[in-house]
C-alpha cells in the first residue's frame, strides 16, 4: 500500500495533467489546486480542495460566477461553492485516490453544465442544509396549522433551544424521556408556507439581517416574503425580545430567529418607526430538526402509508409479539390519533428472557404491562394501552387490525370466529422448532382464515415444507414443556408480521399467506399464495 505522501504526489500530478496548479494547503491541511472546469462550451476558473487522506469529497468553488446566473441558483452557494454530490450517495475508494478525485471533477463539470442550462439535479435536493445551519430548533408538529405557534424553550448543556409544538403534553413527555424540561422562557413563533424550494443566494449568504432575508425570499416566492414581513411586524408590536419564523417548503422546514434587542422598536399605540429600522434587525438561521411521530415513521418509507391513525391490537406479548410490537411502534402505530393495544395475561419469567423483547428488569411483571412501559419509553408520543387479561374477556373496542401472535391454535380459531368479518386478522407463528415462520392475513377481501388453513394442513394441503415438520420439545420441572428455537427465529416471525401489517395499511393484501423458510435443510412446499376459504369452516361467517 502506498504511503500518504506518495498518494498526494500522484493525485497532484494527475490534476496537473488536467491543467490544475497546486497552490498550497488550506488552514485545515487540505490540498488546494486551481484550474478550469469545462461546462456549457466554456471554461470556468475554479479552486478544488482535496482531503489529503481522501476520506472526504473534494470541495469545488467557482472563482467567478457567470454573469448570466440568477442570484438564487440550485447547487451554487455563496462564494461560488458548488454542491455536486449528495453526501452518503457514493462510496469513496481510498485505494484509488486518483480515480475517485478525477471522477468527482467530472461530476462537478456535469452538474455545473446543468446549472448553467437552468436544469436541476434531483439527487441534490437536500443540499440546502449544507449552506443553512445554526442553533438547534426542534419541531414536534402533527397538524398543518399556520400562523402563531406554541413554543417551549429548553436549556440542555447551557444551550437555549426552541421546541415548537402543537401538543405540549406530548412534547413534554418526549423531552422528559431525554432528561430535558422546559424553562420559564417563551419565544414568539410563526409558521408560514411557501411553494418554492429553498435555494441559497449566490451573493449575500447566509443572511444576517431582516433585509437580507426578505430580499432572498422575494427572489424565491414574493408571496412568502410578504407573509414573513407581516409576521415580523406583528411580533414587533409586542414586548417580546425576538421571534422565530418557520418556513414550510415543499422540500423541508427551515427557519430563523429575528432579534429585537432589549426594547422593541415600537409597541401598539406608538407611532411606528421607519421600516429601515426593522430591516436592519439581526437574524440567525436555525437548524430545524423534526421530532414529530409522522416524520419519524414515514422517513424510511416515503410515499407509503404507515400504521399511524389505526387501532392495532396485538394479542400475545411473548417471543413474537414483543418484537412485533416494537416494529409496529417504529412504523407509526399509536400516533396521529391511533392506538396500540397489547393483550396478555401472562407474566415474564426467567425461562422467557432468552428469546423475549423484555429483559431482567421486567421479571415477574405482566408481559403486556411491561412491554407497554418499555415502548412508551422508546416512543413517548405514542398511545399505548396494556390489557393484562385473558383476551376472551377483554373489551377491545373498535379494532382495525388484530394480530394474533400467541401461536396457540385453538385461541387463533376463537379469534377468527369472534372478530371476523368486521376486523382484519393477522396470524403470525413459528412452525416446529424454528423450521419456518408463517403469517396469514384475513380481511373482507381475502379468503382463508386461520382455522381454514389449519383444516387444510390436516388434509395435507398448503403444507409448509416437503415432508413432516419435526416435533421437538424441551423443558423440565416447573417450567413445563416448550418448543425450543432461538430468538433469531422470533425476530424473523415478527419481521414477517410487520411486513404484512404495513402491506395491509397500503391495501396490499396479496399474497395473504406468506412463509419464510428458516431451516435450509428443508424445502418449501407452498409458495406464497391466496388460499381460498374452506366451505365448511366453522369460524368463517356465513
Amino acid at each position: 500500500m502506498k504511503d500518504a505522501d506518495a498518494k498526494v504526489t500522484e493525485v497532484v500530478d494527475a490534476f496537473r495533467q488536467r491543467g490544475f496548479e497546486f497552490i498550497g494547503r488550506a488552514d485545515d491541511g487540505w490540498l488546494k489546486l486551481r484550474g478550469l472546469l469545462r461546462a456549457s462550451a466554456r471554461s470556468h476558473a475554479c479552486e478544488i480542495q482535496l482531503d489529503p487522506k481522501f476520506f472526504e469529497l473534494p470541495r469545488v468553488r467557482l472563482l467567478e460566477l457567470p454573469a448570466s446566473l440568477p442570484r438564487v441558483t440550485p447547487h451554487l452557494g455563496s462564494g461560488g461553492h458548488l454542491c455536486y454530490i449528495a453526501k452518503g450517495t457514493v462510496v469513496l475508494d481510498i485505494f484509488d485516490p486518483v480515480g475517485q478525485a478525477l471522477a468527482c471533477l467530472q461530476r462537478a463539470e456535469e452538474v455545473l453544465d446543468k446549472v448553467l442550462k437552468g436544469e436541476f439535479v434531483e439527487d441534490l435536493e437536500e443540499e440546502f442544509y449544507f449552506y443553512w445551519n445554526g442553533p438547534l430548533c426542534l419541531v414536534d408538529m402533527q397538524d398543518q396549522r399556520l400562523g402563531r405557534q406554541e413554543t417551549l424553550v429548553i436549556n440542555p448543556g447551557g444551550n437555549f433551544t426552541a421546541v415548537v409544538t402543537d401538543d405540549e403534553a406530548r412534547t413534554t413527555r418526549k423531552l422528559k424521556s431525554l432528561g430535558w424540561e422546559a424553562t420559564d422562557y417563551t419565544m414568539l413563533t410563526y409558521r408560514v408556507r411557501t411553494s418554492a424550494k429553498p435555494r441559497p443566494h449566490t451573493t449575500v449568504w447566509p443572511p444576517t439581517t431582516v433585509k437580507d432575508i426578505l430580499a432572498w425570499q422575494g427572489l424565491l416566492d414574493p408571496r412568502c416574503r410578504k407573509k414573513i414581513e407581516a409576521r415580523i411586524e406583528e411580533a414587533l408590536a409586542t414586548t417580546t425580545k425576538g421571534a422565530l419564523v418557520l418556513v414550510e417548503s415543499p422540500l423541508m422546514t427551515y427557519g430563523f430567529v429575528v432579534f429585537f434587542g432589549r426594547k422593541p422598536p415600537y409597541q401598539r399605540g406608538m407611532r411606528r418607526q421607519p421600516r429601515a429600522s426593522m430591516y436592519a434587525l439581526g437574524v440567525t438561521p436555525v437548524s430545524v430538526v423534526r421530532i414529530d411521530d409522522r416524520y419519524m415513521a414515514q422517513r424510511n418509507v416515503p410515499g407509503m402509508q404507515t400504521l399511524a391513525g389505526k387501532h392495532v391490537v396485538v394479542v400475545g406479548c411473548g417471543t413474537i409479539g414483543g418484537y412485533l410490537a416494537d416494529m409496529l411502534i417504529k412504523g407509526g402505530t399509536g400516533t396521529s390519533g391511533g392506538q396500540l393495544t397489547l393483550v396478555d395475561v401472562d407474566s415474564l419469567y426467567p425461562q422467557n428472557i432468552g428469546r423475549h423483547r423484555l429483559g431482567f428488569p421486567n421479571l415477574f411483571l405482566n408481559k403486556a404491562t411491561g412491554l407497554a412501559e418499555e415502548l412508551k419509553r422508546l416512543a413517548p408520543g405514542a398511545d399505548i394501552r396494556a390489557l393484562p387479561v385473558d383476551v376472551q374477556r377483554a373489551q377491545l373496542g373498535k379494532v382495525e387490525l388484530l394480530i394474533d401472535a400467541t401461536g396457540e391454535e385453538s385461541l387463533g380459531h376463537w379469534l377468527c370466529e369472534r372478530y371476523l368479518p368486521t376486523t382484519a386478522i393477522l396470524s403470525v407463528w413459528v412452525e416446529g422448532p424454528g423450521t419456518a415462520v408463517r403469517a396469514l392475513l384475513r380481511t373482507k377481501k381475502t379468503g382463508a382464515c386461520y382455522r381454514c388453513l389449519c383444516d387444510a394442513n390436516r388434509r395435507g394441503l398448503l403444507k409448509t415444507v416437503v415432508g413432516a415438520i419435526p416435533t421437538l420439545l424441551a423443558g423440565q420441572g416447573c417450567e413445563g414443556l416448550y418448543v425450543p428455537f432461538p430468538a433469531s427465529v422470533s425476530v424473523q416471525a415478527a419481521s414477517l408480521g410487520a411486513e404484512m401489517a404495513f402491506a395491509w395499511a397500503n391495501d396490499t393484501l396479496s399474497p395473504s399467506l406468506r412463509t419464510k423458510l428458516v431451516d435450509t435443510n428443508y424445502k418449501l412446499a407452498t409458495p406464497d399464495c391466496d388460499p381460498p376459504r374452506m366451505e365448511d369452516c366453522p369460524a368463517c361467517p356465513s
